[in-house]
């Protein structure tokens, strides 16, 4: 799967998605994207999941038709996401194209 990391997503995390390819949104200019428009470019670019911290994206944008996942997240403190590094990684590898998720950090 090819994975965008959006601007608040701790770049360690990456070591755990073993078996994808991630890119963070900084490497390619996209930093300072709305998230209507990095959602354009994701799928342009063909990404398969947006992970995110951004709770509000699925609110503030209609997913019908998206052809890429979005996996949220409820805290970007990468020393908290580093305990459920492995859980988000095992959700990113059962999410499929359309779909929402969201990580709660604090159900441990």
């Amino acid at each position: 799967m090819k994975i965008l990391f959006d601007a608040n997503t701790p770049a360690p995390l990456a070591r755990f998605l073993q078996g994808h390819e991630v890119v963070r949104a900084d490497q390619l200019g996209w930093q300072g994207l709305e998230n209507g428009a990095l959602l354009d470019a994701a799928e342009q670019a063909g990404f398969d999941v947006l992970l995110s911290c951004d709770q509000n994206v699925q609110y503030q944008q209609n997913f019908t038709g998206r052809k890429l996942a979005l996996v949220t997240r409820s805290s970007n403190h990468w020393p908290t996401l580093r305990r459920i590094a492995a859980r988000i990684a095992t959700v990113v590898d059962f999410t499929r194209i359309g779909q929402i998720v969201k990580v709660d950090v604090t159900k441990l």
